[in-house]
């Protein structure tokens, strides 16, 4: 499970329904100083706070180019100062793994192999814990309706963050085939869209800011229709 959220996925056949979205961010009482406080952590904490950690840092306003991918990698660099540990937790992706309990396996797995070679347990300093959190996503409908494929090509390019967040990234966690938004909602015209299916279902969405994302989903319509 992923974000918390009202269940308003796109369905197919039906026009598109463009939304944007916010999260807020929400405690789940769980914290670690060292490094096996936060293998520990990791084992018991609620599934979607890891989806928040790997994916909740795109929608956060930041001032510069994250060195890492999640939040975990980004506090076992400047929390511990354990760069080998940092390196190791940035590399992995979670459209790797097939669900979020495979990739909480292999954060675990990490972090153990880590302590098993650290000749003792790295602690970060008292004010540089780890506070696993979680999110509530916020819903907003931007009034725009899209009936015709055709049409959404002029507007991608003024599409929020929020809006290709929940559409495109959120989506993947509340599809039944775990699609982004646009290809389920392509699926259902009777005109054959399969190959605009493919060219978006084969985007990774991981390693792109949203920013990246909106124009690689922008030129992915423009010349299909072009």
């Amino acid at each position: 499970m992923a974000e918390e959220e009202v269940d308003t996925h796109v369905e197919a056949s039906s026009s598109f329904v463009l939304r944007d979205c916010a999260l807020i961010g929400m405690a789940t009482g769980r914290s670690a100083q060292n490094l096996r406080e936060f293998r520990d952590g990791m084992v018991s904490i609620p599934a979607d706070s890891i989806y928040h950690h790997f994916w909740g840092r795109l929608l956060r306003a930041q001032f510069d180019e994250p060195e890492y991918n999640n939040d975990f990698a980004s506090w076992a660099q400047w929390g511990l100062h354990d760069k080998s540990l940092a390196e190791r937790l940035s590399v992995l992706s979670p459209t790797d793994f097939p669900d979020l309990e495979s990739l909480r396996q292999e954060v675990v797995e990490v972090v153990e192999q880590r302590l098993d070679e650290a000749p003792m347990v790295p602690w970060a300093q008292a004010d540089k814990q780890f506070y696993f959190l979680k999110a509530q996503i916020v819903l907003f409908d931007t009034g725009l309706r899209f009936d015709d494929p055709r049409s959404v090509v002029a507007y991608l390019p003024a599409l929020s963050t929020g809006s290709i967040y929940y559409h495109f990234i959120d989506a993947r966690s509340r599809t039944e085939e775990h699609w982004d938004d646009f290809s389920v909602w392509l699926s259902g015209f009777e005109e054959d869209y399969s190959e605009l299916i493919q060219r978006l279902r084969h985007v990774d969405p991981y390693f792109s800011s949203l920013k990246e994302l909106r124009y690689i989903v922008q030129r992915i319509f423009s010349q299909y229709f072009a």
